[in-house]
């Protein structure tokens, strides 16, 4: 585990190397690269939660309305409506992302010149 943690931390900081000397052998300057605005940083969690938290609620009627699980004979619910939780929860947040990409977008192509 150790292992695993140091070899990520490692090719991370690694890969963040190399692409910095690639931005300075094109000619870039790596500093402008990575103090680039993110006008909607707070947005784009806002809405992926949003996404993520009707995506549960929608999961929840589902599984409690539309789809009723079977009860067995010892009176216990069966689990077999569990993977419409995981799958909603991430369409939910994708939208959100989704969603946030389209804002900051049509901000970002308004604004080019200004930045």
């Amino acid at each position: 585990m150790f292992a695993g943690g140091f070899a990520m931390i490692f090719g991370i900081y690694y890969l963040r190397t190399r692409q910095n000397l690639a931005m300075i052998e094109k000619g870039m300057n790596p500093k402008e690269f990575a103090n680039r605005p993110a006008p909607y940083k707070n947005l784009k969690w806002a809405l992926l939660l949003i996404g993520a938290g009707v995506g549960l609620f929608l999961a929840y009627l589902l599984d409690n309305y539309a789809l009723p699980a079977q009860i067995d004979k010892f009176g216990h619910r069966g689990d077999e409506n569990v993977p419409i939780y995981f799958s909603l929860i991430a369409i939910g947040g994708g939208l959100g992302l989704f969603g946030s990409y389209k804002i900051e977008k049509q901000w970002w192509d308004e604004n080019k010149d200004k930045v």
